[in-house]
């Protein structure tokens, strides 16, 4: 664990996330190219890979928060919603999004359920970001 919070998390979520592209763990869906990531975005990622970034991203909280589930994390990925003359509020992310990587996540056996308390990390998906984050503390 020490490791994974030792090394930039923007750095790490873009080295599993290319593994994860690499490997085809994960797969887009076909809506996620018109898609935004929650009511408070006004337009759809750039990043033509965010999908896996946005897998990466929820593995890593997954094994740093978890067990954790869709609600919280839904609140982890919300932000400002502008509501035009309308003071601005705290929107949660889209909930779809979180459910098909969680699901994906699962399927390549990197997370699994705990029960009603949310999911975990596997041992095969701590020692993916473990290995990453090895890799980046070494240069």
């Amino acid at each position: 664990m020490l490791r994974v919070l030792a090394v930039n998390p923007e750095k790490l979520i873009k080295k599993v996330a290319a593994y994860l592209k690499e490997a085809q763990l994960v797969k887009p869906p076909p809506w996620a190219a018109f898609v935004k990531t929650g009511v408070h975005k006004e337009r759809p990622p750039a990043d033509p890979d965010w999908w896996y970034v946005r897998c990466a991203a929820i593995l890593r909280k997954v094994y740093l928060k978890g067990p954790i589930g869709v609600s919280r994390l839904r609140t982890e990925y919300g932000g400002r919603h502008r509501r035009g003359y309308r003071p601005p509020a705290f929107a949660k992310g889209s909930g779809s999004i979180i459910r098909k990587a969680l699901q994906q996540l699962e399927a390549a056996g990197l997370i699994t359920k705990e029960g009603k308390k949310g999911r975990i990390v596997t041992a095969k998906g701590r020692e993916l970001l473990e290995e990453a984050a090895k890799v980046l503390l070494k240069g």
